[in-house]
């Protein structure tokens, strides 16, 4: 009997564990800048999962992130700037926030849910920022994607995205 409570206690902690241990749900090395037809002064508007791009084309050296199981989101980017005017090669913006997109369930029908973060800083003019957070993720979570947004409050729009 005692082998049997023992056991069990060991799978019931190892299963809070395992459901808990913030295993990496989305790594990624790159991010694209917004433009083209996802650029929000474009005529109709072309979301992603429903987050609009922002008025204005943008260009990205680099990014990487990381979306825990357990909600922690860790995202790094460098040089997202504005890609062309007379600000162009600059970053006018003092914070910018991250978005998840998630396809999901809603009384069994499809939806997209999105989570945000708090502002958090960014270098002007470099656009250089790191943001670490905790977010609730939606369940279920289907394809996420991570944006980094223009700050709140107000609805979000894409500066950059994961993909390449």
């Amino acid at each position: 009997m005692k082998k049997a409570v023992v056991l069990l206690l060991v799978i019931l902690f190892a299963s809070v564990a395992w459901a808990d241990d913030g295993t990496a749900l989305l790594k990624f090395k790159t991010m694209i800048a917004v433009t083209g037809p996802f650029v929000g002064s474009v005529t109709p508007q072309t979301p992603i999962q429903g987050v609009n791009g922002a008025g204005l084309a943008w260009m990205i050296s680099e990014a990487q992130g990381e979306l825990k199981s357990n909600g922690d989101l860790e995202v790094r980017v460098r040089g997202l700037v504005l890609a062309a005017g007379a600000n162009a090669g600059k970053n006018p913006l003092a914070n910018f926030r991250a978005v998840l997109s998630c396809q999901s369930i809603n009384s069994g029908n499809p939806t997209i849910v999105t989570v945000s973060t708090d502002n958090f800083p960014a270098t002007m003019p470099e656009g250089d920022a790191e943001i670490r957070a905790h977010i609730d993720i939606p369940s279920p979570c289907f394809a996420p994607i991570v944006f980094v947004t223009t700050p709140g409050p107000g609805a979000p729009r894409w500066l950059a995205v994961t993909g390449q």
